[in-house]
């Protein structure tokens, strides 16, 4: 894997998609994508499908088919470990645009983006601080 520019994509930061892909790699992780900036912590794509198909488990017999085939759509990219990455995956997300509090502003928030509309990125992801009221 050649570290240099690509034409869409950061090669770094696709470096590391493939590093969580392959090898469980987890990383905090803040982005830049048209403007907003987008904080957590990267996973695997199989650990974003995986989670994303819990959310559907437990209900009707349709949410539990859209469970089983992303839980599938995981597996698959497990067993093809693409040497190319097109998307990447965090967890625990936050979305800040502008000076205001972050979108959503709770819970556990999977994202999913594409990797050639990332701007910007730097390593570790902001937190609010707890005295600010």
């Amino acid at each position: 894997m050649s570290l240099g520019s690509g034409a869409d994509k950061d090669s770094i930061l696709e470096f590391f998609v493939q590093a969580a892909n392959k090898h469980d790699f987890t990383l905090d992780i803040t982005l830049n994508v048209n403007g907003a900036v987008i904080t957590g912590t990267l996973i695997s794509a199989k650990d974003y499908f995986d989670a994303l198909s819990e959310n559907f488990e437990d209900g009707s017999d349709v949410a539990q088919k859209l469970s089983e085939e992303l839980a599938k759509a995981g597996e698959q990219v497990e067993d093809g470990a693409l040497s190319e990455a097109n998307f990447i995956h965090l967890k625990n997300t936050k979305v800040y645009c502008g000076d205001n509090k972050p979108t959503p502003s709770k819970g556990k928030i999977l994202w999913r983006g594409k990797l050639s509309e990332v701007n910007g990125f730097f390593l570790g992801k902001i937190s609010e601080s707890k005295s600010s009221k």
